[in-house]
């Protein structure tokens, strides 16, 4: 998809519709209860930086609740940028995902990504934004979550482990390890908040949303 194609379907969203209602409120429900205790909710407005040790070991179930619930009550795209597998589309339905809301978007190269990324965050018709960008510098976050704050979307960017660094624009920062029955959840870094852990236990039922084949 080109620039210029991917920029009118972001215009020709019901944008309109969104800036009317009254103002968003500060942060979404995780729906996991330990995650409330830990961190409260997922900050809305800003970005959220997910770290783990591999592709695939629960990041993605982590998040879907909140984001199935924004692709159900606001008339916004949910953008998924570079996934590093195909969403997979009978899992996400199952978790209550509006799968008319998805936008799946893959640039062929690093700057179209930062470009792609910027528009969603600022443009105000992305509700929810799963990305998994390439190495971004400070000047380079700190414009992403500038334009998060005017956009007012909430923003998961996933990254390895070891590409963690020691400092953060990011409102939000995790980092998740896999335990026997889910994920080991450490905020390494909260707004207005302290750093915690906590365990979450995924159920059984609960599907991959990755396709088959992949995470």
């Amino acid at each position: 998809m080109s620039r210029e194609a991917l920029q009118r379907l972001l215009q020709e969203h019901p944008q309109r519709l969104w800036r009317g209602q009254a103002a968003a409120p500060q942060g979404v429900a995780t729906a996991w209860p330990v995650l409330d205790t830990v961190l409260g909710e997922w900050p809305r407005g800003a970005l959220t930086e997910i770290y783990s040790s591999v592709d695939g070991i629960g990041e993605l179930r982590l998040v879907l609740p909140a984001v199935a619930e924004l692709s159900r009550r606001e008339k916004r795209w949910v953008l998924w940028l570079t996934p590093p597998y195909l969403p997979y589309a009978p899992a996400l339905a199952a978790a209550g995902m509006d799968l008319s809301r998805m936008l799946l978007v893959h640039p062929r190269k690093r700057l179209d990504s930062l470009w792609v990324l910027e528009q969603a965050l600022r443009g105000g018709t992305c509700s929810a934004v799963l990305a998994w960008p390439p190495f971004l510098a400070p000047a380079q976050l700190r414009r992403l979550q500038l334009a998060a704050e005017e956009g007012q979307s909430v923003a998961f960017f996933f990254h390895k482990a070891e590409e963690e660094g020691s400092h953060s624009l990011a409102a939000l920062r995790l980092r998740l390890a896999p335990t026997p029955s889910g994920l080991r959840v450490q905020v390494r870094k909260r707004r207005a908040g302290l750093p915690g852990e906590g365990e979450v236990s995924f159920p059984e039922q609960m599907a991959w949303s990755f396709a088959p084949g992949g995470h």
